[in-house]
């Protein structure tokens, strides 16, 4: 057997291990009995609820990921990457265009492949947990808009980081990650502006006690927002969220409508003073640049599999080639990436404490924050007791009896 090929199944077949008992043990973790900390903020009937919603969500999940692997062993086995390839070739279009037209297919079959998984999730599980308001429209023009992004932005790119590697030799992996760095710099600046008005409607706050208050903390930090907006979050679902964009002048806040709806003025401005504490602390900046870092080194290490023909013949290739050599080394790598995904994870999780420290110092009452944050995992369902392991690999943020425990701890420290 070919080396490669066992290498890459063992991959595959571990990950789905991995997920497989990780998934296992966190629906074993469901905690029948209800947190002392939201006895006054769950019935015992949304508690049973929210359980439900995780279990229901990890089957679904390891129904998605069982299917998924089994038919990319499949694809693999018999060539199917291959025929892919030989019909791109087919149009004799050169490296970069066939490329293209290599990875668009592929990307258009796992579409393909997930979109029922998709249609599910969104009109079946969410709305069964009152989740779920997104019509077939806004879910078809939502797939449209963003076919069209992925062929406008993604496309150039992809294009750019072929053409790199063909034409560049030994240094085309520095070049493609510079390209890639001041592309992504570029879409921080316009995501805001040009691309997230394309899926939500955004409102500026209307004048009044909450703008208000908003405006009296950040001047208090002496931060400057470009503006405070509300987003129709619930065109979608109705769950509740918040968060900052931007950068630089284009800086801005925007609360999601069901969050104005569920949380008052003191509370929303206790969720945007943690926000604004990942600004302050220069978090968003350190994980942007982290990022960079393991773009760098996904394309260094990338660059000693391009043409590799005993990979392409793993995965039953006549012709191997640069632009499928990209693909086929996603595989080898996964397992540094989720090495680098629990590495930023963990960093993710200690930002959110200081944050969260941040937010209880500055607004001078840890409490309120708290009551938010119960609020926003009761209107979410969130999973109260996820197992320890599916926090140390999935979880960007501290499950949130930990995060109030912290703050507990601070309130006490401060009262000392």
């Amino acid at each position: 057997m070919n080396p490669w090929l066992l290498v890459i199944l063992l991959i595959i077949i571990l990950s789905y291990i991995l997920e497989l008992v990780v998934s296992i043990l966190n629906i074993r973790s469901l905690d029948p009995t209800l947190p002392k900390e939201f006895e006054t903020i769950y019935n015992e009937q949304e508690y049973i609820t929210s359980q439900e919603y995780t279990r229901v969500n990890t089957s679904f999940s390891l129904v998605q990921n069982s299917f998924s692997t089994i038919l990319t062993i499949l694809f693999l086995l018999y060539g199917g990457f291959n025929y892919v390839d030989l019909w791109a070739r087919s149009f004799d279009l050169g490296q970069v265009l066939t490329g293209l037209l290599f990875t668009g297919m592929l990307a258009l079959l796992s579409f393909v492949v997930n979109l029922p998984f998709a249609i599910y999730s969104t009109f079946i599980i969410e709305e069964r947990f009152g989740f779920n308001r997104t019509s077939l429209k806004t879910f078809i023009f939502d797939i449209i808009k963003g076919s069209i992004l992925a062929i406008l932005l993604g496309a150039p790119l992809l294009a750019l980081i072929l053409w790199f590697f063909i034409n560049s030799g030994y240094y085309g992996w520095l070049y493609c990650w510079f390209g890639v760095v001041l592309f992504s710099i570029v879409l921080q600046f316009l995501a805001p502006v040009l691309i997230m008005p394309l899926f939500n409607k955004f409102t500026p706050l209307e004048d009044g006690s909450l703008r208000d208050k908003i405006l009296s903390y950040a001047q208090q930090e002496h931060f400057r927002l470009q503006g405070i907006f509300t987003m129709n979050g619930s065109k979608r679902s109705s769950k509740l969220n918040a968060f900052f964009t931007g950068f630089g002048k284009f800086r801005k806040i925007v609360f999601y409508d069901t969050l104005l709806d569920k949380l008052n003025e003191s509370e929303i401005v206790a969720v945007l003073a943690h926000e604004m504490g990942h600004f302050k602390l220069k978090h968003i900046v350190k994980m942007l640049l982290a990022s960079f870092v393991q773009t760098g080194i996904m394309f260094y290490f990338l660059s000693f599999f391009l043409g590799n023909t005993e990979l392409s013949d793993a995965f039953c290739m006549t012709e191997s080639s640069i632009y499928s050599s990209l693909v086929f080394f996603g595989f080898i790598f996964s397992p540094i990436n989720l090495f680098i995904s629990i590495l930023f994870n963990f960093f993710s999780r200690n930002n959110e404490f200081e944050a969260d420290n941040y937010a209880a110092k500055t607004n001078h009452c840890p409490e309120l924050l708290i009551k938010s944050l119960k609020k926003l995992s009761q209107a979410n369902l969130s999973n109260l007791t996820p197992h320890p392991a599916m926090v140390f690999i999935h979880y960007s943020h501290p499950p949130v009896l930990s995060r109030i425990e912290k703050l507990r701890q601070f309130n006490t420290e401060k009262q000392d």
